[in-house]
């Protein structure tokens, strides 16, 4: 299910209120990197949408092992630094 820009703003506006980042920009990032990940088969079962919440909110995604006791391991960390990168690209 891919994420789209109108899903970001809703979700956003629900959770925090004003966005302050390009929608556009943020969807296309996070579907980029969820696609990526499910052609190599380890990342079966994260949604964009889930990818998006650990950017911006620090929600753990338990089926990539993205916390470990509250803190980022190292695969949480490489994710989170793909998605602003990629963010980045679309932003440029």
């Amino acid at each position: 299910m891919k994420l789209t820009s109108k899903k970001v703003r809703t979700y956003m506006y629900d959770r925090a209120g004003e966005l302050n980042h390009c929608p556009d920009c943020i969807s296309a990032a996070c579907n980029d990197i969820a696609d990526e990940y499910i052609e190599t088969g380890f990342y079966k079962q994260a949604k964009p949408i889930e990818f998006m919440k650990l950017l911006f909110f620090n929600d753990p995604i338990p089926s990539l092992f993205t916390h470990s006791y509250g803190f980022h391991t190292a695969t949480g960390r490489n994710i989170i630094e793909t998605l602003k990168e990629k963010y980045y690209e679309y932003k440029n």
